[in-house]
């Protein structure tokens, strides 16, 4: 997937110089999406905010974040206390795209997948996650290191690391796939709209959870 540029990655600064917290970042990538945004369905009724999109070479978003329960720090900086208090679930909508070319007939886009969804959530929940006892330094490898497994695992959803999770989209029954780690949980599956899912967290288990259309997302912002 060409998805590596971010609209709305960065919080804007408060008058104080410090960073907004993610429910207050920009809601304008989200809106330009072509494709519904899920979350969580009305069961859950913590908090919910906004975390960034991703868009494809020519400028389309193509996949986003939407993060629920507490907003969460990277784990091995908060210390074992802040671990056990997080508790948060993180949706990521991928649109189910072939592969096609690019708006400016220069280059091919990949086709997106169940795959892609499972990827982006496995890095996902690894950027919120930090060794104990590893030494800054180390970090930047030890997660090229952990992004390629990621990947591999995503890339083989038919593999030994996976399972079968059945969980409500929209209300109807949908079957993902779904694992766990030492980090939290991660799954993928697709949906009748047209989109693929993602989804990690931490704390929360993803055993009780459901999916459904986000009615109005600009109501995060």
């Amino acid at each position: 997937m060409e998805t590596t540029s971010r609209v709305g990655a960065h919080a804007p600064a408060a008058e104080d110089g410090q960073q907004l917290p993610f429910a207050r970042r920009t809601v304008d990538g989200y809106l330009q999406a072509p494709f519904p945004w899920y979350g969580l369905d009305e069961a859950f009724t913590g908090p919910r905010w906004l975390m960034q999109v991703g868009t494809a070479a020519d400028g389309a978003v193509e996949h986003g974040s939407i993060g629920h329960g507490d907003e969460p720090t990277v784990r091995g900086e908060a210390g074992s206390a802040g671990e056990l208090r997080e508790k948060f679930a993180v949706v990521v909508t991928v649109a189910a795209q072939p592969s096609r070319r690019s708006a400016d007939g220069t280059g091919l886009l990949e086709a997106t997948s169940v795959s892609s969804a499972a990827w982006l959530a496995g890095v996902g929940l690894l950027s919120f996650t930090w060794p104990g006892q590893m030494d800054h330094s180390l970090r930047d490898d030890w997660l090229e290191q952990q992004t390629e497994t990621a990947w591999a695992l995503a890339d083989d959803l038919e593999g030994p690391e996976w399972s079968w999770l059945s969980l409500p989209v929209d209300g109807v029954a949908a079957s993902f796939y779904y694992r766990e780690s030492e980090f939290g949980w991660v799954l993928a599956g697709t949906t009748a709209a047209g989109v693929h899912l993602g989804a990690y967290g931490r704390g929360m288990s993803a055993y009780g959870l459901g999916f459904a259309v986000v009615k109005d997302v600009s109501a995060y912002a």
